[in-house]
């Protein structure tokens, strides 16, 4: 009698996820107690938004490294020291009060910088574990989740950030989220395994892994193999694929959306429509709520419709294009006055930016398999460049202009241009093969920009 399969791969979900929401809750910490701090600091919005975007600034710098390091170390001891470092660097910023006004905007800014050069790893690594612990079709689901961790993260932590900086100040905020960090580097040590390599997964569950296209020998301890042999000349075949080029564009067009609700999101609710700290961080909430719903059911509906014979290319589009159409309804907000209306509209827009947000199953299904850091890594980094220039340019229109109008027609743009990437550039989605693989032609899906027609 054949045995049935562990589910091992459904508790290496519940860590990323858990992992990912603590990870979108420190990136959110400065947005949370950021209206506070620039009373207290007498801060311009430009000085704001520059703060807002130390973070990306680093987080971009360091995806190529983060994935360099995933491929050639593996992802559980990377991530490890990734969790840990950018939880202490979270931590030390609820001691820059001893220090003077000026030397606190200094100091955070630093410190935010090595939050995000510390995190930098973790998203190409959850793309990485995803695709070596689910097959194809259970994938976009799995991308889904973990993706809607950042959402979740809002919808638990805003909340009680909001709580805690209006009764404790600030500063405990990150004391908080920092010590919470330190112990779930802790926790993944003892849980994440490679598929092989875990204590409790049986045969069956990873031949049904490997049967349906799960790259389950990635990241085996002491096992040398190709997934470990990043090289540098990949960067330039990766940049000169169309397919992968548009899909690198289209997911930095997305998370122009995903900053607008992580850095100016809550000082629109406090600046613009009249609300309070306490009340902004509980009502931030609630759009949360949506696009962690979104984000779920983008992925599950991009599965079945996999599952029931469409193409990978139909499946993994057909939720982005829809969703960016719902996050463009955010423009409706500059001709309501209604709060209660306002969070419907702001909330079926951020139902839409997580319904569509598959990009990270896309990575999972065409990064090249010896360099699917990396290729995670090129992604994120493309992706998070909206995360210096979006608090940035909100930044300068809020001051040229007084008004939140311009921001939220500037923001729902880059959800059309995310379409166009997805409808016109991408093409046929399916596994990127790299020219120097022997023994398989040079290029295997979509097309290379210096290919001849």
């Amino acid at each position: 009698m054949t045995a049935r399969p562990t589910r091992i791969r459904y508790l290496i979900l519940l860590i990323l996820f858990i992992v990912t929401t603590l990870n979108y809750a420190d990136r959110a910490t400065l947005s949370i107690v950021g209206s506070t701090l620039q009373k207290d600091l007498g801060l311009t919005p430009v000085q704001m938004g520059v703060i807002f975007s130390a973070f990306a600034w680093a987080y971009v710098i360091g995806q190529i490294p983060g994935g360099w390091l995933l491929d050639r170390f593996g992802s559980k001891r990377v991530y490890a020291w990734s969790i840990f470092l950018w939880s202490i660097f979270t931590l030390l910023q609820g001691f820059v009060g001893v220090l003077s006004v000026s030397a606190i905007v200094v100091a955070l800014f630093i410190l935010r910088f090595m939050v995000g050069l510390a995190e930098s790893p973790s998203f190409p690594g959850n793309s990485r574990i995803a695709a070596a612990w689910f097959p194809t079709a259970e994938r976009g689901t799995a991308a889904g989740i973990f993706t809607s961790a950042q959402y979740f993260a809002t919808v638990l932590f805003a909340p009680l950030m909001g709580w805690i900086t209006f009764q404790y100040g600030w500063h405990y905020v990150f004391l908080v989220m920092g010590g919470l960090g330190i112990l779930m580097s802790l926790i993944w040590l003892k849980t994440i395994h490679a598929p092989r390599q875990h204590p409790k997964v049986n045969e069956a569950e990873l031949q049904h892994i490997s049967s349906g296209g799960g790259l389950i020998e990635m990241d085996q301890i002491g096992v040398k193999n190709e997934f470990t042999r990043p090289r540098w000349t990949h960067f330039k075949q990766l940049l000169t694929h169309r397919m992968m080029l548009g899909v690198f564009i289209g997911q930095y067009c997305i998370n122009t959306l995903s900053y607008f609700f992580l850095t100016w999101f809550p000082v629109y609710l406090v600046q613009d429509r009249g609300m309070s700290i306490l009340k902004a961080g509980l009502v931030a909430s609630v759009p949360a709520i949506c696009g962690f719903l979104g984000g779920v059911l983008g992925g599950i509906i991009s599965d079945g419709m996999l599952r029931r014979g469409r193409s990978l290319t139909w499946s993994r589009k057909t939720p982005l294009v829809l969703g960016m159409l719902m996050s463009t309804s955010m423009i409706a907000c500059n001709y309501i006055d209604a709060e209660w209306l306002v969070v419907t509209v702001m909330a079926i827009a951020y139902f839409g930016k997580g319904f569509g947000a598959i990009g990270w199953a896309v990575v999972a299904d065409t990064a090249p398999k010896q360099i699917a850091g990396l290729c995670g890594g090129m992604f994120n980094g493309f992706g998070n460049t909206a995360g210096i220039t979006t608090p940035i340019v909100i930044g300068f229109i809020l001051q040229s202009t007084g008004s939140f109008e311009g921001a939220l027609i500037f923001v729902a743009a880059n959800a059309l241009v995310a379409m166009f990437c997805y409808l016109v550039i991408v093409g046929k989605i399916e596994r990127m093969t790299l020219k120097d693989e022997p023994g398989e032609t040079p290029v295997t899906s979509g097309e290379s920009l210096t290919s001849k027609r």
